[in-house]
């Protein structure tokens, strides 16, 4: 097949390799460059995020993703309490940490530590949980006469700490205001 397989690579099977086909109408030449990376786990690039928010009851992700090679080892812990997958805890192989069912428990400095065979390196972040969004009055399904005009209401409560947006789709896509402003309005109620 013209494969060329390498097993447990060094430093020194880094270089310029070339494959060469060859046959009775003549030769072609392709070039390809081998890069050997090591490196250990460093944050610098991408830290974790220092303030992290999670709405009451919902789920929320918290990623790491350190620059490593070869892929690094991943554990958390909470303060100083060391995390395991379990019913409401997962680690998942890219190290991000899955949290279920979030309570006012689980608020606290979250700190994930990455290792591999070159070094070892861990970033933290802050957990605050916030109230949960949730709509308070729905729109309701309307008959209207062709040429009438429709009004359709949604109200939602959220945590008094966040701003809030309502977002209006007509069949999955987005209404823009500002271009269909002759046949949409907005009236935004404080």
């Amino acid at each position: 097949k013209g494969e060329l397989r390498m097993q447990s690579l060094t430093f020194d099977d880094a270089g310029m390799y070339q494959c060469i086909a060859e046959n009775t109408h003549g030769i072609i030449y392709a070039n390809a460059e081998l890069k050997i990376v090591a490196s250990p786990p460093t944050f610098e690039l991408n830290p974790m995020k220092k303030k992290i928010l999670a709405a009451k009851g919902g789920r929320v992700v918290i990623e790491c993703k350190p620059k490593a090679a070869p892929k690094p080892k991943f554990s958390w812990s909470k303060g100083t309490e060391l995390l395991v997958n379990g019913s409401r805890i997962r680690i998942w192989d890219d190290g991000s940490l899955e949290i279920f069912n979030v309570t006012k428990l689980d608020e606290g400095r979250y700190t994930c530590f990455a290792e591999n065979n070159r070094g070892k390196a861990n970033s933290t972040g802050v957990l605050e949980m916030t109230e949960a969004t949730r709509i308070t009055l729905a729109p309701l399904n309307v008959d209207v006469t062709v040429g009438e005009n429709a009004t359709m209401q949604c109200i939602a409560s959220h945590d008094p700490t966040l701003d809030l947006t309502f977002i209006w789709s007509l069949n999955g896509f987005v209404i823009d205001f500002e271009k269909e402003h002759e046949h949409y309005e907005r009236n935004v109620m404080v």
